[in-house]
């Protein structure tokens, strides 16, 4: 795995001697199995060249080991949370031929990256209402510009998402949850400036409508821009039913894994090759079972996306009626 890593740029001998701070017969020793790699150089390894531990032992059928990231760890800036998603993307991107298959479940979080005020919200709302961040607690979300770091920060992930192929699966409750956090917000007093509730409803009918023209010619490109002539590959599928969580499936010519939502923000991801297979394997139903939507059945993708755009006017709506009567 660590030749592959290397790919001919270095020898054996000197990567792993500068990662474990050994002497290179040190190393060739533990190469040539003389001498045992400990757990905590093991541990090294791991982290440097990214290699999931699990790939290298064996565990028992039905036991899988997950990487998380603790939440203890978060530093909850849009900032420091972009740049953890950038550096997972880049990974992905840098390997040879990858694909995506995504279940999206009530919301798309790369796709939302086109709005940055809507992530802003949505992280937001995590922080002070989810997980009760002490320092989110007398606070009111209100409208801020995003800075230009975050804001680089989500142009280069979406460059990187939308340069790789994806097959993604939509259910009709596509961003419900969403608006019904922005009306809770509204509600519950939360929102600085009340009306900025209205601007949140008209950035995600703003989103809609782009993740309509970007299946209209099946091709993912930022907001604002023209779609490519080639390449930035979108698959859009309806299962009329629902998705049960958002699971992202990813593979590539040197591996393959998975990424499965947990704990409302957080995520569990492993390239355990029997959970990755049963999972591919029920995205696999999945797609059997929903229709596709880009390109072609022009009326399917009509309705699902005026069905999601109605349903967001109904949340405006409902707020401007109360802004109007307060007012």
């Amino acid at each position: 795995m660590i030749k592959d890593k290397i790919d001919g740029k270095d020898s054996i001998g000197n990567a792993l001697s500068e990662v474990l701070h050994l002497s290179q017969d040190a190393v060739y020793r533990r190469f040539r199995g003389e001498t045992a790699l400990t757990i905590h150089e093991i541990q090294k390894l791991c982290k440097h060249f990214d290699i999931s531990f699990d790939a290298l032992i064996k565990l028992d059928k039905g036991q899988v080991v997950f990487s998380y990231t603790p939440l203890n760890m978060y530093d909850f800036s849009l900032e420091s949370y972009l740049e953890g998603i950038l550096r997972s993307i880049n990974q992905l991107y840098k390997m040879k031929d990858s694909k995506i298959i995504l279940s999206v479940n009530n919301t798309h979080f790369f796709q939302l990256l086109n709005f940055p005020q809507l992530v802003r919200f949505r992280l937001f709302f995590w922080a002070k209402t989810h997980l009760q961040i002490s320092d989110y607690k007398n606070q009111q979300f209100r409208h801020e510009k995003t800075t230009e770091r975050a804001f680089e920060l989500g142009k280069e992930i979406l460059w990187r998402y939308n340069q790789i192929t994806s097959v993604e699966i939509y259910d009709p409750e596509l961003m419900r949850g969403f608006m019904r956090q922005i009306l809770y917000y509204y509600e519950a007093h939360m929102l600085e400036d009340p009306s900025y509730a209205l601007f949140l409803c008209d950035r995600a009918m703003m989103f809609n409508r782009h993740l309509k023209d970007q299946a209209e010619v099946g091709k993912k490109y930022i907001y604002g821009t023209q779609p490519p002539a080639s390449g930035n590959e979108f698959n859009m599928y309806l299962n009329e039913t629902i998705n049960s969580d958002t699971t992202f499936y990813y593979e590539s010519q040197e591996t393959k894994g998975i990424f499965i939502t947990h704990n409302i923000m957080n995520f569990l991801n492993t390239s355990d090759e029997a959970y990755v297979a049963d999972a591919r394997q029920i995205l696999d139903k999945q797609l059997a079972n929903s229709s596709i939507m880009s390109i072609v059945n022009e009326k399917l993708r009509n309705n699902f996306f005026f069905e999601t755009e109605k349903m967001m006017q109904s949340f405006k709506r409902k707020i401007e009626a109360d802004l109007d009567f307060n007012n």
